[in-house]
């Protein structure tokens, strides 16, 4: 596992096996923050309203570097 996964996992970062849409990233970003996943859901598409395209490019990244549960 590279470094950049062993220290999300140490902190929690993880995309979690139950909760999954697509690839499990914004219900593990929701669980290391405390909310729930579709809060975290909800916060991401708000997000991406308000500043198109990068947020896409942020969770292709996340979901590549963010080991699984």
């Amino acid at each position: 596992m590279s470094d950049v996964r062993m220290s999300m996992s140490r902190q929690g970062l993880v995309r979690t096996r139950n909760n999954r849409i697509i690839a499990g990233v914004c219900s593990g970003l929701g669980r290391r923050f405390g909310l729930g996943p579709w809060a975290a859901r909800l916060l991401f598409v708000l997000i991406l309203m308000v500043i198109p395209g990068s947020q896409l490019f942020v969770y292709l990244i996340l979901w590549i570097l963010m080991p699984n549960e």
